[in-house]
Order: structure tokens, then C-alpha cells, then sequence
């Protein structure tokens, strides 16, 4: 008897026997916009019944944009912003969304139940940290999608009352907290009592001379170069008046060299370096080289007016034969005092930076948590104290306390009805490479005047990549750990979500 044979679409003929792994993969279908929330804060969303005229599809864009807007300009990372715009659209009872986030502009575009499509655009031209709003707009988009909110005009009036909430933190505890956050990584480093006091005196000039110079429009790129030869130039003038003895304070001349990081901490765009990282990991190429090249634009103003005011300081310590030194290489003891110290430096710095970022008082203990534990485990994993005498290289450490960083603040966030980048941010400042970037430049600029520029060169385009290669660490640790969590909350995210009913 012959074997029954089928014929496959193309007629040829084909055994019955033949093994499902040679079968090709079905066709891919565009996926609706509820499933795409799979892996953030807001699956599963409870949905509105669906417009049937086009005003209400206006509506509901209208809210979703606006929305999205909102998180740009507070200063939310592009995969956040696009997730809370199709969370909003899809409780509003959407069903179909077009989305597209590139760079400072916002496009989404959705079709009326006759087929015609309704797009509308928003262009964010200026962005500043303000995470007290970014987290009462992310409590919006929650509520909206816990099914609390079950009209799209209740919703936008809340929103409207978002927008309209005056800034939290008055602008001089502000710039207090860039003091506190200036004099902590100082300290953290190991400067003395007058390296940390020309820090935080630092810290405030340069907050003033950004302030002053954004007032009049100045590109940011001029704004960190001034601030960065200001840094330089009071670091000096305070190593000057240190080893005169005028206030019976003492400042070893590496001190020099801790106050100017210190200082330059305050400018390091970390928030723009991991969004633009995120973009670039998380699907978002274009927005992530234009948000690098702002980065690289912006950390290429720091490294201009720190060799602007280096050259300056170096020529009239030369003449002056102050004999003014910067530390070869950044080492902590291994001692337990000195971890623990680095522990409550790193809390006090992720609190006085989640003030910067004007985040609610509620979450700035949570935040100075997590900074104690990025210092703990960057500093325990790369010295004696590691588990079992396994000990890490710094750049690896740094790396691994972002990861905990990302993981942690994600679930914690959660919990209290915040974004993680709300904990995240202020958390990994005082990890950021200011000292390292300093040194860089040390070595390239003595090069030049002591005339040694060969080997010193060398040592300054080391050096900046090793800055480089730690910025890259935090940036892509926060975005794993984030990765990494979101299996992790769908519990937390639950509770969340019955509390609001």
C-alpha cells in the first residue's frame, strides 16, 4: 500500500512524517497596545469602554500626549515616557497606537472607528529634574490603569492640577543640597575639613554661575566650563590660603585635587548619560545618540574649564613654587572605618542629590538607603572585605552596586507609588568619575607646562577612558537591574493596584 502523501502550499509534495522543527514560523502580527506593558509598572491595565466618535479619540490622544509631555520635561528616560503614554491610551479604551519619541518630540497617531487617523505632536524643547512631578504624574497613569479613574475628563482635570503645582524645594535649599551632595563626595574621597569646606563653597558658586548664565541663555556647554574653571580656581584659592595658615586649617596639596572633583560632581550630566544609554540598549537609537552627543557636549565644557583653569592655577603655582600636586591614583583604605565611612558619605550624597532632583520628602530617606549600599558594595567588592577574599577591580564593583542599585530601586519605587529613576538617580551620583576626569586632565595640562607631555598624554587619555568606562558601568548596571526586577513586582504592583480600588 503506497504512502498517503500531502502537498505543501507551493504543490510540492510532502511526508506526513515530516518534523514540526522544519516548519516555518508563523507570520508577525503587530501586537495590541495592552500587550506591549507586559514587562513594565502598568500591565494588565483595566480599560474604558472605546470611543465612537472622533472627539473622544481626541480626547483620549490629547491626555495620552500630554502626559507623555509632561514626563519629558520633568525628565523621564524615553522607554518610561512611551510606556506611560500607551498605558493612558489603553485605559482610555484605544485600541490601536502609533508611537514614535525622537530626541524633543512626541507623535502619536490613532484611527477614529470610521478609519481616519487623528495624529497630534508635542515639542519639548527644555527638560529640568523636577521627580516630585514625574512622580505624581506616574500616580496619575497608576490610577488610570487600576481602573480609579473612569472618565478621560476627570483625568486631564487632574493633570491640568499636575501642571499648574508650584516646584517643591525653594531654590536656595537647592542649591544646599548641591553643597551637601559637593561636600559628601569630598569626603568620601578623603579630603580634609578645608578641602570639604572649598567643596560646598564651590558647589554654591557653581550652582550660581549656571543659574546666572541660564537666565540669559547661554548654552549649558559654556554654563559647565565656567563653572568647572570656578571649581578650579576656589580650590586653589583655598589651598592658598591653607598653607598660609590664615584659618589655622591645614589642606595637603591632593586635597587640591579632591575639592575639584567634588565639585565637578555637581555638573556631571549622570541622569543624561543613563537615559541616553537606556535609549540606546532599550530600542531608541536615534534619541540615544542625540542625548550622547548632548552628554559628551556637555562633559566636553567640564573638561574645557577644567584645563582652562588648571593651565591658570599651575603657571602661578610655578611662580609662586606652592609645589601643588594631585594624587596619582584614587585608593581607599581597607580598614571597616573607612568603608563605613564611605557608606554614610554615599548616603548623605544620594539624600542631598534626591534634593537637588526635587524629589517628595517621603522619598528621600529611601534614596540615601540606596546610596549607602551602592558605596558599600562598590567599595567591600573591590577591597579585602569581599566574600571569601574575592575581590573585584573598581570599575567591575561599580558596576555590580548599580546593578543592586537598578533592582532595588525599581521594587522600592514601586511600593511607594514611585518611578524607579526617582530612587535610582540621586543613588548613583556620588559613584560618578569626577575624580577621575579631573586627574585626566591634570596629567594633560601639567604636561604641556612641565614640559613631561609624552608619557603624561598617555596617562590623560587612560585615565578619561577609565571616567568613560565607569559612566558606561553605572549607566548600563541601572538599566540591567531594571531589566533584571521587572519579573520581580507583579505582586507589589497587585497590592498596589487593590489598595487604589
Amino acid at each position: 500500500m503506497d504512502e498517503v502523501q500531502d502537498t505543501d502550499p507551493g504543490g510540492l509534495p510532502v511526508t506526513g512524517r515530516r518534523m514540526r522543527f522544519l516548519q516555518g514560523e508563523p507570520v508577525t502580527e503587530p501586537l495590541p497596545i495592552a500587550d506591549s506593558l507586559r514587562h513594565t509598572p502598568y500591565r494588565d491595565p483595566r480599560t474604558m469602554e472605546a470611543p465612537e466618535q472622533e472627539a473622544s479619540v481626541r480626547g483620549a490622544l490629547e491626555l495620552s500626549v500630554r502626559v507623555g509631555e509632561l514626563l519629558l520635561r520633568c525628565g523621564a528616560g524615553t522607554r518610561d515616557v512611551e510606556a506611560a503614554v500607551v498605558a493612558v491610551a489603553a485605559a482610555a479604551g484605544l485600541r490601536r497606537l502609533e508611537v514614535d519619541i525622537t530626541n524633543q518630540s512626541l507623535l502619536v497617531q490613532a484611527p477614529t472607528p470610521a478609519g481616519v487617523p487623528v495624529t497630534l505632536l508635542r515639542v519639548v524643547r527644555s527638560n529640568t529634574r523636577d521627580f516630585a512631578r514625574l512622580t505624581a504624574i506616574h500616580g496619575l497613569v497608576e490610577e488610570l490603569v487600576a481602573g480609579g479613574i473612569d472618565d478621560v475628563d476627570a483625568a486631564t482635570r487632574k493633570l491640568r492640577r499636575i501642571q499648574r503645582t508650584a516646584r517643591l524645594y525653594p531654590r536656595w535649599l537647592v542649591g544646599l543640597g548641591y553643597a551637601g551632595l559637593a561636600g559628601s563626595v569630598c569626603a568620601l574621597l578623603g579630603g580634609h575639613v578645608m578641602a570639604i569646606v572649598v567643596a560646598v563653597i564651590s558647589a554654591l558658586v557653581v550652582d550660581r554661575i549656571g543659574r546666572a548664565l541660564g537666565k540669559r541663555g547661554v548654552p549649558s556647554f559654556y554654563s559647565a566650563a565656567a563653572g568647572a574653571a570656578a571649581s578650579v580656581l576656589l580650590a586653589w584659592l583655598g589651598y592658598l590660603v591653607a598653607i598660609h595658615g590664615w584659618l589655622g586649617l591645614s589642606m595637603p596639596p591632593t586635597d587640591f585635587a579632591y575639592a575639584v572633583a567634588a565639585g565637578i560632581v555637581v555638573l556631571l550630566p549622570g541622569r543624561a548619560m543613563a537615559s541616553a544609554v537606556e535609549d540606546a540598549i532599550t530600542g531608541y537609537p536615534v534619541t540615544g545618540a542625540g542625548r550622547l552627543l548632548t552628554v559628551l557636549l556637555s562633559t566636553s565644557g567640564i573638561i574645557v574649564g577644567i584645563a582652562a583653569g588648571l593651565s591658570f592655577t599651575l603657571r602661578l603655582d610655578r611662580a609662586l613654587d606652592l609645589d601643588l600636586t594631585a594624587p596619582k591614583a584614587l585608593s581607599f583604605g581597607s580598614e571597616p572605618a573607612v568603608l563605613w565611612l564611605r557608606v554614610m558619605c554615599g548616603a548623605i550624597g544620594a539624600t542631598c542629590s534626591a534634593v537637588t532632583a526635587r524629589v517628595q520628602p517621603r522619598h528621600l530617606l529611601p534614596a540615601g538607603l540606596l546610596g549607602a549600599i551602592g558605596l558599600f558594595l562598590s567599595g567591600g567588592l573591590s577591597s579585602s572585605l569581599g566574600l571569601g577574599g574575592f575581590r573585584l577591580g573598581a570599575t567591575t564593583s561599580i558596576a555590580v552596586a548599580a546593578i543592586a542599585i537598578g533592582i532595588a530601586g525599581r521594587l522600592i519605587g514601586l511600593r511607594l507609588g514611585a518611578p524607579a529613576l526617582v530612587l535610582v538617580v540621586p543613588a548613583v551620583s556620588p559613584l560618578l568619575p569626577g575624580l577621575r576626569i579631573f586627574r585626566g586632565m591634570y596629567d594633560a595640562v601639567t604636561g604641556s607646562i612641565v614640559g613631561n607631555s609624552v608619557a603624561t598624554q598617555g596617562q590623560a587619555v587612560s585615565t578619561l577612558m577609565g571616567a568613560a568606562a565607569v559612566a558606561l558601568a553605572i549607566s548600563t548596571g541601572v538599566v540591567m537591574g531594571d531589566v533584571l526586577s521587572a519579573p520581580l513586582d507583579r505582586q507589589a504592583l497587585h497590592r498596589r493596584r487593590v489598595r487604589r480600588r
